[in-house]
């Protein structure tokens, strides 16, 4: 199992500045929560209420026109991170395969930059590459480019080519919104098949309850903006959890409890229940 490490987040607040006329927007407010790897932990809420801005903040990801966050702090592994981390991979709904790239070089694409050839020598990043295309189950279309495959194959490239490099902690924005349902489902056995292989702390957003259910070890579920944590607890029923679960008892139960907080709160945005 993956070594141990913490991802911590200390009274975030979040402004956006002002519209000519209007007042500044807060997007996150005070929002504070810690995790530890491995496990699966999903940040789950409405639209626009902050979701992929903490995500971003956690990512390193730091906007030139705005300071990041307003305030509070985020500590990874016990230090301050002001911006990106070596341990730190993110996969985004927008999966960004270049599409002059085959897929085995999409997946290879990390070590051709300076911190990934001194890490990893060739020959052990190339077993690497070739091993995890197999694992996505894309072993047959390694010579491929991006427009030759569906929405739901290049996504498992960008996952492959994310989890080549063992992060420590991997961040995922809602990476299979833009997926059919079929595909979807697909696509979460898949990650927790690979993170059964290769444990890690993963922070996932979605606004789909049922995602979050699927695949959580943890769900902190926000408000609508400005975000706020509403709840925040461990789901127990062992992986992989059926539609039958979904239905059974406990189940329903835990739906019930994620949609009060969310209603409780008055504003804007959506969340989805696929089941």
């Amino acid at each position: 199992m993956s070594e141990t490490i913490s991802l911590k987040l200390s009274q975030i607040i979040q402004d956006y500045p002002p519209q000519v006329g209007a007042t500044a927007t807060r997007v996150v407010d005070g929002v504070s929560m810690a995790f530890e790897g491995p496990g699966i932990n999903m940040l789950l809420g409405p639209s626009g209420c902050g979701k992929s801005t903490l995500l971003r903040m956690m990512g390193g990801v730091r906007p030139n026109d705005v300071v990041t966050p307003t305030s509070g702090e985020i500590d990874i592994a016990g230090k301050r991170c002001d911006g990106p981390h070596d341990d730190v991979i993110t996969v985004f709904q927008r999966y960004a395969n270049r599409p002059d790239l085959t897929v085995f070089e999409n997946v290879a694409f990390p070590f051709r930059f300076n911190l990934w050839k001194q890490r990893v020598q060739r020959a052990e990043w190339t077993a690497r590459v070739n091993e995890m295309i197999d694992a996505v189950g894309l072993g047959d279309k390694k010579a491929m480019l991006p427009q030759q495959l569906s929405g739901g194959q290049n996504q498992r490239v960008a996952l492959a080519r994310a989890l080549v490099l063992q992060p420590r902690i991997l961040l995922m924005d809602e990476p299979f919104a833009a997926l059919d349902a079929q595909t979807r489902g697909d696509m979460q056995e898949l990650l927790f098949q690979l993170y059964t292989k290769q444990p890690c702390l993963v922070v996932f957003v979605t606004h789909d309850v049922t995602e979050a259910m699927v695949l959580g070890d943890r769900v902190v579920v926000l408000t609508a903006q400005p975000g706020k944590i509403a709840d925040d607890f461990r789901v127990d029923a062992p992986r992989p959890r059926p539609s039958l679960w979904l239905r059974s008892t406990e189940g329903v139960a835990l739906q019930q409890r994620i949609l009060e907080q969310l209603h409780q709160t008055p504003g804007h945005g959506r969340v989805a229940v696929s089941v």
